[in-house]
């Protein structure tokens, strides 16, 4: 019997073309010479269990995807406690079987772009794919990594970790202004601590702190550049038009930081902050990784973004920034746009408004890079004023920008929302060196979904409504989703810690 491959042989010879609707330009099918891939392995990783084990769990019948090695056909998987210790091609027998037909069986996503794991949003992470939730945005509070892991271990059902804020840190102790030479010291200091004590990355976000200047970006780059971990950085402007002070301008700064300090660098969300001058925003980047930069950026998959009115992004005249109108914000979390009657007493309430303001092509553009990835920028906060990416970001992407807009291939999708941004981090963090692959070896963290359903159901008026098509989530072997049922007692969401080098 030659399984699923040969089934999968069967059906591109009758259709013409894949049975998933997706692509398969990483696998050619035979018919009569049906190739049998080596199914991954991660290095150390103990042989599979002989003929005849009896697995907790088996995933039967999918087309299993590991963008790391390029695995992609039809196999089972079996997880034995908290790994997978098998992929077949051969049927596996489990003590719990979930049937995969017709699905694909992916390693959980890893949202990199996120917040704290508030016990309301990570439940809509898990309904969206999600399996690791890295606030690399900045852990706004506790700004203690050591208080921040004693918080949430034990209380969540994904991965957490993040990145020391310096905003929210310099806040905390009282500096609004241009760090003195003490005060930047203190800075260095706080950082390298907070390094130690488990956080993965250092997040600087001028624009909403503009009073951060260059020598503190250099300096605390420097810190993190010794510590082995990435800078992840909203930049200084987000405007296309000032002959200064724009987003081109800002992006020159952030790559002369990556030149002078030596640290890994990552942009955040490249479109909202390059909007309308995207070509040339890509082609700095693509300059500065061409002249041995290690340099990255990330994109969320809407055209609209999002933010606190009460922000340092809304001083000033930030219509013509921003190229929008007051009728262009969107109360989230409700139908009301805003008003210049309005727009006072919501900057006053400090309501999350969504800005209809990027163009689909800058989408694009974010997507199509090779060394960019997917991350929300978000997580839902039970008051429901949330923008709805941090409900759908990854459904949208694997399902809405693979089906209808083909701006990516169903393999590439997944590989944003997996093992790009898992190798971002993984330098340092023992821990992300099992996750974003679906290997034998690797933690049993699998996200199972409809290519044909998958797609994001949240909107700007109703923001916190789970995914569609994502059928399975398992979390280190626990299975936290099954079709519309979460099981709320499985909280195995690990801190994810880095050793410094």
């Amino acid at each position: 019997m030659l399984g699923g491959t040969a089934a999968l042989a069967a059906a591109v010879a009758a259709t013409g073309c894949s049975p998933f609707g997706g692509d398969e330009s990483s696998t050619t099918v035979s018919v009569t010479e049906p190739i049998r891939p080596i199914p991954p392995s991660m290095p150390g990783a103990e042989p599979p269990p002989p003929a005849g084990f009896v697995f907790d769990t088996v995933i039967k019948g999918g087309r299993v995807i590991d963008p790391d090695s390029g695995f992609d056909t039809i196999a089972d998987v079996g997880i034995t406690g908290d790994r997978i210790t098998s992929i077949s091609l051969e049927p596996l027998q489990g003590t719990t079987t979930l049937d995969a037909t017709g699905k694909v069986v992916a390693p959980g996503f890893v949202d990199l772009l996120s917040y704290e794991p508030n016990s309301f949003g990570t439940w809509y992470k898990i309904g969206d794919g999600v399996t690791t939730n890295l606030g690399m945005h900045g852990i706004k509070a506790p700004t203690d990594a050591g208080q921040f892991f004693a918080q949430y271990g034990g209380t969540s059902p994904v991965h957490f970790g993040g990145a020391f804020s310096d905003q929210w840190f310099r806040e905390t102790i009282g500096i609004y202004d241009t760090a003195s030479a003490s005060q930047l010291s203190r800075l260095r200091d706080a950082l390298d601590q907070q390094i130690d004590a488990g956080f993965i990355g250092v997040a600087i976000d001028p624009e909403y702190a503009p009073y951060i200047d260059f020598a503190e970006y250099v300096a605390l780059g420097e810190v993190a550049r010794d510590a082995g971990v990435p800078l992840f950085t909203h930049i200084r402007y987000s405007s296309p038009d000032p002959p200064e002070a724009n987003s081109i301008s800002a992006i020159e700064e952030v790559i002369r930081v990556a030149e002078q300090s030596g640290v890994s660098l990552h942009v955040d969300h490249i479109p909202s902050m390059a909007t309308h001058v995207m070509s040339e925003a890509m082609s700095l980047l693509d300059d500065a990784r061409g002249q041995g930069l290690d340099v990255t950026g990330c994109f969320y998959p809407y055209t609209y973004w999002g933010t606190y009115l009460g922000s340092a992004r809304f001083n000033g005249d930030w219509q013509s920034r921003f190229r929008i109108t007051y009728e262009d914000l969107q109360v989230a979390g409700t139908s009301e746009r805003v008003t210049a009657q309005t727009f006072g007493t919501y900057q006053a309430q400090n309501k999350l408004v969504v800005a209809y303001a990027m163009p689909q092509a800058d989408i694009n553009a974010a997507a199509s890079a090779s060394w960019t990835m997917v991350g929300s920028d978000s997580i839902p906060e039970p008051a429901d004023n949330n923008h709805p990416r941090g409900a759908g970001c990854f459904a949208r992407l694997v399902g809405p920008y693979v089906r209808e807009l083909g701006v990516l291939s169903l393999n590439d999708a997944i590989a944003k929302a997996t093992i790009i941004p898992t190798k971002r981090v993984e330098k340092v963090v023992p821990l992300m060196q099992r996750k974003g692959r679906l290997q034998m070896g690797a933690d049993a963290d699998i996200t199972v979904f409809d290519p044909a359903t998958v797609a994001d159901r949240s909107t700007v008026e109703d923001p916190s409504i789970m995914s569609a098509g994502i059928e399975q989530v398992l979390v280190m072997g626990g299975l936290v989703k099954n079709g519309d049922q979460l099981d709320t007692s499985l909280l195995n969401g690990q801190g994810i810690k880095g050793e410094p080098l």
